[in-house]
């Protein structure tokens, strides 16, 4: 049966930590803090319950039904299982991950060094040279992802807790290039609804879709510990989620605390942390902290398009994996010169519409044994889901319509971004009617 020690859950605690900081968890609490100001507590909150919590639930909804993100899917039908699949790994693959590893190294470790009237030579010039060497380690990269990870995790995560305790402990600076000492007031939204803004922006770092995808990560940790009864696996992922998300919370809490005490304003969270970096710092302040988030995200990097590669090379046998990886690469490296700022502004929109329907499947996930075979009720919770997030998304696009009004004045909670939740319920009460023909127990789609 096997038991799990102190020492090995924390092993895979940090694992799964370091699994999920990337790029996205670096950049998104310090511009988030900057305006909340004095509501950043309430804002990281939110910010945790989409992030941590929603990739916590992902992992243990697919470690209930089965072992990967397809068992998750084939609760629906084996055709919505690969578009699930898809979907998540080409949202955490070349759509947005992978680039932001290549936008958020340059922004951090050598935009601030470059002549800005020309620095998208030197954008193009980095992140061919990023995704290159993406591509080359890759190919062979356990070793290289384990050596990084063992020796500039740590190093990252000292960087941070450095800038934490200089904010605490230096007195307010007001320079040219950046003022801080001070928490703000908050702005925005964040003076009404901080808690529910920081809900939105815990879309944006990913974590909720790749927690489906890296769950067999987790529990192929857990088994390596001689760990093989379903009931075991389960507690311990539950365990290793709730570790990994504590470690997450105080760096978050960190970072956000670094931007709520800082004024002046940068164009998006990295940025941010270069100069407050550099000023309490220095000029060595900023370069090891470029160093450490460069190497960060290249075994990021790796590890994205490791699994992306892997996953497509199952899918299309006849492509082989150097193939889709050196696409993969290509592919990411075009989109990374689009700009952080412009690749975030892109991104949220979609997440906004993805990130409802993978809530909803997760949760119905946990009550499998009630819902049986009506798969109807997956299908319709999942549909009214993203008819409502979809029209929330097009507003935080600037696209507005008829509609719209409506939903502020009726639906509840769509002012907060939660308006999705009253029609997942309906959509999922609906599904359990015995006429539809998903819900007969030999449907096979």
């Amino acid at each position: 049966m096997g038991k799990l020690n102190a020492k090995q859950l924390l092993s895979v605690s940090l694992t799964l930590f370091a699994i999920f900081f990337g790029a996205g968890n670096m950049i998104f609490p310090p511009a988030m803090g900057q305006l909340a100001g004095t509501n950043f507590i309430h804002a990281l909150a939110g910010f945790l319950v989409t992030d941590a919590g929603i990739a916590i639930l992902g992992m243990i909804g697919v470690v209930l039904v089965g072992n990967s993100m397809s068992d998750l899917g084939r609760l629906v039908s084996k055709k919505f299982a690969v578009v699930l699949s898809v979907g998540v790994y080409l949202l955490i693959g070349p759509l947005f991950a992978l680039p932001r590893t290549g936008s958020v190294s340059f922004e951090l470790a050598l935009l601030p060094y470059v002549p800005q009237h020309n620095a998208w030579i030197f954008s193009l010039l980095f992140t061919a040279g990023f995704f290159l060497l993406t591509y080359y380690l890759s190919s062979n990269p356990n070793k290289v992802v384990d050596v990084v990870g063992k020796y500039m995790t740590p190093i990252l995560l000292i960087s941070i807790v450095m800038i934490f305790v200089g904010c605490i402990f230096t007195n307010p600076v007001n320079s040219e290039m950046i003022q801080y000492g001070t928490i703000g007031a908050p702005q925005q939204d964040y003076v009404s609804i901080p808690f529910f803004k920081g809900m939105i922006e815990g879309y944006n770092a990913l974590d909720g879709p790749a927690g489906l995808a890296f769950a067999i990560i987790v529990i192929n940790a857990i088994r390596s510990y001689g760990i093989t009864d379903k009931k075991s696996i389960v507690k311990y992922t539950i365990f290793s989620g709730l570790g990994a998300a504590f470690f997450l919370a105080v760096v978050y809490f960190m970072l956000t605390y670094a931007g709520a005490i800082t004024s002046t304003s940068f164009s998006n969270g990295g940025a941010l942390l270069h100069a407050l970096t550099s000023s309490l710092f220095g000029n060595v302040g900023g370069v090891i902290l470029g160093i450490a988030v460069l190497l960060a995200c290249l075994t990021t990097s790796i590890g994205l398009t490791t699994a992306f590669s892997d996953y497509f090379k199952e899918l299309f046998p006849s492509v082989s994996y150097k193939k889709i990886a050196a696409a993969v690469c290509i592919f990411s490296f075009v989109i990374s010169n689009v700009g952080l700022s412009q690749l975030i502004t892109i991104s949220l929109p979609v997440l906004m519409m993805i990130y409802p329907i993978s809530v909803v499947l997760i949760l119905l996930s946990f009550m499998k044994k009630y819902i049986g075979h009506r798969r109807m009720v997956y299908v319709g919770g999942m549909f009214m889901a993203f008819l409502a997030s979809f029209v929330s998304a097009l507003e935080s696009a600037g696209v507005s319509f008829g509609i719209t009004s409506l939903f502020h004045d009726y639906l509840p909670f769509y002012s907060l971004g939660l308006g999705w939740i009253i029609p997942a319920v309906v959509g999922a009460f609906i599904g359990f009617l015995p006429f539809w023909p998903m819900n007969k127990k030999n449907e096979n789609i």
